[in-house]
């Protein structure tokens, strides 16, 4: 989902949370400023049901769930609210419950399919903001474009692996929750070429 700017300054958390329960369009929230949350591709959208359903095939007899999209997320250290395109929790999910709003906050998995407009937003900022979520394992980053899938995953506390999945014949291992996903299933009916 590409995210605009609105002119909403300023605005408290609390104010964010009841300017978006009203709201027919989802937002972001961060530093006193709320981004749009606007449509996204095909590809985009293909890619998201696509993960979203293998994951949820995967952990029906685990006690992780996989939420698609609408799930909002809060980075606590810094009063961040973000959608990312799925997210995984496991066990006892937690939330903060505020004026009739739920928002995880012990996410394990937060996987993001990059736009044009944030993907360097996905990648710096917003990844570094992640960070300081200390229930995430892995962070998962998946291209549109082209056949590529760029894994971080937690290890010894604060240091992050990097590894790729750049071929359609490969298998995606999401180890925080024990989940193999076949890239040639991430991108099953996605056409590269409709790009434009």
């Amino acid at each position: 989902m590409n995210a605009q700017p609105q002119n909403k300054e300023g605005i408290t958390p609390k104010e964010y949370l009841e300017f978006e329960k009203t709201s027919e369009t989802r937002h972001e929230y961060f530093d006193g400023e709320i981004f749009a949350m606007v449509g996204a591709t095909l590809n985009h959208n293909q890619i998201s049901g696509n993960i979203f359903g293998e994951l949820r095939n995967q952990l029906k007899q685990s006690p992780c769930r996989a939420f698609v999209n609408d799930l909002r997320v809060k980075v606590q250290e810094i009063d961040k609210y973000t959608y990312p395109d799925i997210v995984v929790a496991c066990g006892d999910i937690e939330l903060e419950k505020e004026i009739g709003m739920e928002t995880l906050i012990n996410p394990l998995v937060i996987i993001e399919v990059l736009s044009d407009s944030t993907e360097a937003y996905d990648r710096g900022i917003k990844f570094q903001h992640y960070r300081l979520i200390s229930s995430l394992k892995e962070y998962i980053l998946v291209s549109q474009h082209s056949c590529l899938v760029e894994k971080f995953v937690r290890s010894n506390g604060e240091k992050w692996l990097y590894s790729t999945y750049e071929e359609m014949d490969k298998t995606m291992i999401i180890e925080a929750v024990q989940c193999e996903i076949a890239l040639s299933e991430v991108y099953r009916w996605v056409n590269f070429k409709a790009d434009f």
